[in-house]
């Protein structure tokens, strides 16, 4: 008898797993509750989101300043996914250091709204392995969004170099960064000024903010 009801008990915690695993890899359609910013959402079943591939610049919170065009991407975001339903693709990599899912997130259109936000300067490219399956077509509209000058590139300050690019991380850094000063010959390569460093595909250094 107890062996039936473990056995039962297995079944139905592999079905779980399996019906989870569907929901999240693009087969069902997920209803998006709240607009935490303009990169992270909240979906009804109170599953945290956060964007593959972008970055938009911070809101005010934890009595901490917003970032210019923090609150300008959060209320794009909201205007494209708040209340409606949207379809998540994962990648290889399927939670953050924070447990919130990471995912590039698709209308019911097919409006790749990671994609959107990049193209009309809400947010700015990232590349994070081993999450790369769009890497390409994302770095193009931003490119796409800094040739016109939109959202945050416009007024954009380019500040001179030389900084220190990490080809492997993606990530450039001041001459005095310690991280910058420990990337290896084999993968640092010299970029002239900001806006070159972000063309190229690179993103700033979280700790010397180039």
């Amino acid at each position: 008898m107890h062996i039936k009801i473990r056995r039962s008990w297995i079944f139905a915690s592999l079905l779980v797993l399996v019906l989870s695993g569907v929901a999240w890899s693009g087969g069902v359609l997920q209803k998006v509750r709240w607009v935490n910013d303009g990169d992270t959402i909240v979906l009804s079943n109170g599953a945290r989101v956060r964007y593959i591939g972008i970055d938009a610049p911070e809101t005010a919170h934890d009595n901490r300043p917003g970032e210019r065009y923090g609150e300008a991407a959060r209320s794009f975001n909201r205007s494209l996914v708040s209340g409606k339903r949207v379809r998540l693709e994962l990648d290889r990599e399927h939670r953050d250091q924070y447990g919130r899912i990471l995912a590039y997130i698709f209308l019911e259109d097919g409006t790749f709204v990671n994609e959107v936000l990049l193209k009309r300067g809400y947010a700015h490219y990232v590349f994070k392995a081993p999450n790369t399956r769009y890497d390409q077509r994302l770095l193009i509209a931003q490119r796409e969004a800094m040739a016109k000058r939109v959202g945050l590139w416009k007024g954009f300050q380019n500040k001179p170099g030389p900084y220190i690019g990490n080809r492997r991380s993606k990530r450039f850094h001041r001459p005095t960064c310690s991280f910058g000063k420990q990337t290896s010959s084999r993968n640092a390569t010299t970029l002239k000024d900001r806006y070159s460093a972000f063309w190229a595909g690179y993103s700033p250094c979280a700790k010397c903010e180039p």
